[in-house]
């Protein structure tokens, strides 16, 4: 099989036109073509007169070692890679530990699953609900504002990644094709086909509940088991070797491999783990405001006169700008054709995310307005960037009229220094709903200097993205992690055995995608420290 890159088409080609695009790279006749594999679609929109669809393919065709010879030198052709998975480890039928997973986000499941695939039978510990459950508890919010601090877009099964655009494209690096897995679990659970080649792939919230609940199912039938609203109050740590953990209901569970997937919002677990000495140390995240537009105007800035293609869906973007006075701005999270959410986990806090539907056919697009922050921004300690986001988060839920409406201002006000009095053609979709104000002391001084001189250059690069009447809601503090539960190469806390930190919460991962992947391979870890430490068992019995 070979692999055929950049092939590329116009929005209104026809299949054989691809056909015929493949025999001419190729410089074969149509008999000598057996078959060919979407592998990957995308777009180049950059002349959005003139947009142009990319195929990669893979490629079954006759004579293969002559044809590879003769195109020697062709950067775009080449052997189809092995992008199947391949288990490093079957556990014994006598094993008796099973492996605890504290978490049941993209990572959390992802570990569970490879584990229970490999006959590991992991014990699954979430301290939220259930996903419907958890669904009517968050709806609790946005309709009533009435939180759960349990059970939100936070905390529940299927972790913050839930409530979201559903996105499952990643920059890592993954040589070994570990997101090839994920989205191919994915499917089996109900996602679309597409997602296995579509160059940008998105599920949305809907279709991703059900998708959860069918893998949930899959880990149970494979020996597995999830519990919810089952807290992890503390750690069991002997001479620097876990030994299981603590429930809130004072039950202790035994285990010498803890996989440590709790989501970016777990505060209270990290200061537990800060109080047991595992190590941890402040990174860098961001914060910021989302920007509302009517999806429209986003669509013909990218799209031009193809706006409203259905083959292109509903058009985003990417932006970033650096700063005169150093910090960048940059787009984060972009929902296209979706809503602002509620997305606190602590009373008292306004905090705001990003979502849609696998449709994203809603009035308006949003995306995170984002200034980079470091350490040096909040020192004191690992624990420094929480407290540093519940200062901004509180100060929302002030502004924003202590109920959990969250606080709104217009571009154009923002812009010129003014508070806000009505609103204009962009209706916000945030729910419980938005205080419109002066959103200028609601980050620290130097991210509105940012984002008041972003919104101008991003103009430039998209016409009407400074529109006056474009709204901006505050804030968005949960970016990422605000600490990083450093571990080794063998994927262990640095300092605690048998402490496998994963995911987005311990700073090792960015989105669905990359979560997911960081759990297979922190599950890897475990099962092949699992069957070392069996066998180093067996050999002191001899």
């Amino acid at each position: 099989m070979l692999r055929l890159a950049e092939i590329k088409l116009p929005l209104d080609h026809s299949e054989d036109d691809l056909k015929a695009a493949i025999l001419k790279r190729l410089g074969v006749a149509a008999d000598e073509l057996i078959g060919y594999t979407l592998f990957r679609r995308g777009f180049d929109a950059r002349k959005p007169s003139a947009i142009l669809f990319i195929y990669t393919l893979d490629v079954e065709v006759k004579n293969e070692s002559t044809l590879l010879k003769r195109l020697h030198g062709d950067k775009h052709v080449s052997i189809a890679p092995d992008t199947s998975y391949h288990f490093v480890a079957q556990a014994p039928k006598d094993l008796t530990e099973r492996p605890v997973i504290i978490g049941t986000g993209p990572c959390g499941i992802f570990a569970g699953l490879i584990l229970a695939q490999m006959g590991f039978r992991p014990v699954i510990l979430e301290r939220g609900k259930a996903v419907r459950e958890r669904t009517k508890d968050t709806f609790g919010l946005w309709r009533q504002g009435r939180l759960d601090p349990e059970s939100n877009v936070q905390f529940g099964e299927g972790g913050a990644g839930t409530f979201s655009d559903g996105k499952l494209h990643s920059q890592i690096k993954d040589p070994k094709h570990y997101g090839r897995k994920v989205l191919s679990e994915f499917v089996k659970a109900g996602a679309p086909e597409e997602i296995l080649y579509v160059s940008k792939p998105h599920i949305g919230t809907f279709r991703l509940v059900g998708m959860v609940e069918a893998m949930r199912a899959t880990i149970e039938a494979l020996g597995g088991e999830i519990r919810f609203q089952s807290r992890v109050a503390d750690v069991i740590i002997d001479g620097g070797q876990v030994r299981g953990v603590v429930l809130a209901n004072g039950e202790q569970i035994a285990s010498n491999h803890v996989v440590l997937a709790v989501g970016h919002s777990a505060r209270d677990t990290f200061e537990m783990l800060h109080r047991r000495g595992v190590y941890l140390e402040a990174k860098p995240f961001s914060i910021g405001f989302r920007i509302e537009h009517p999806q429209s105007l986003i669509d013909r800035a990218r799209f031009g006169k193809n706006a409203g293609n259905a083959l292109l869906g509903a058009a985003d973007y990417k932006l970033v700008h650096h700063c005169s006075n150093g910090r960048s701005v940059y787009s984060f999270c972009m929902c296209p054709g979706g809503t602002v959410v509620a997305a606190t986990s602590e009373e008292g806090g306004v905090v705001t995310n990003g979502m849609s539907q696998y449709s994203r056919n809603e009035r308006n697009a949003n995306s995170g307005i984002v200034v980079g922050i470091t350490p040096e921004d909040y020192p004191g300690g690992p624990l420094a960037g929480i407290a540093f986001q519940r200062q901004w988060e509180a100060r929302a839920f002030e502004l924003g009229g202590k109920d959990y409406c969250a606080p709104a201002q217009l571009v154009g006000d923002f812009l010129a220094g003014r508070p806000s009095k009505a609103l204009g053609s962009v209706v916000p979709s945030y729910t419980p709903g938005v205080h419109l104000c002066d959103l200028a002391s609601a980050l620290p001084d130097y991210a509105i200097a940012a984002i008041r001189e972003a919104l101008p250059a991003f103009d430039k690069q998209i016409k009407g993205f400074a529109v006056a009447d474009a709204v901006l809601t505050g804030v968005e503090t949960r970016t990422s992690s605000p600490l990083r539960i450093k571990r080794g190469e063998d994927s262990q806390s640095i300092n605690t055995r048998g402490l496998y930190p994963a995911g987005e919460g311990a700073g090792y991962a960015g989105g669905i995608l990359s979560a997911a992947v960081d759990g297979i391979q922190v599950a890897e870890a475990v099962a092949l420290d699992i069957m070392r430490s069996a066998e180093m068992t067996k050999l002191r019995k001899r």
